[in-house]
């Protein structure tokens, strides 16, 4: 059970950081929770909580940006727009 709710608190984490980002994003839902469970273990190894919650939203955009930077690059090179 514990696990099943590390995922659905990973997917709000995800959305929430997804957010917090500004712009339009070429992520899918299952890359969203995988962002937010892997920002959740960082954070829960730093701190617990309602902090490492906060933590977790914050982690989770940081990764939000550096995928959605990446993949803009990509989706932009399929695209021909350079």
């Amino acid at each position: 059970m514990h696990w099943i709710w590390f995922i659905i608190v990973g997917a709000v984490v995800g959305f929430l950081g997804r957010l917090l980002h500004p712009g339009r994003d070429a992520m899918g839902f299952l890359l969203t929770t995988a962002v937010g469970i892997l920002s959740l273990v960082v954070a829960a190894a730093i701190s617990s909580g309602w902090l490492a919650f906060i933590i977790g939203i914050i982690i989770a955009a940081l990764l939000v940006a550096v995928i959605g930077h990446f993949t803009a690059d990509r989706t932009a090179a399929r695209r021909g727009i350079t």
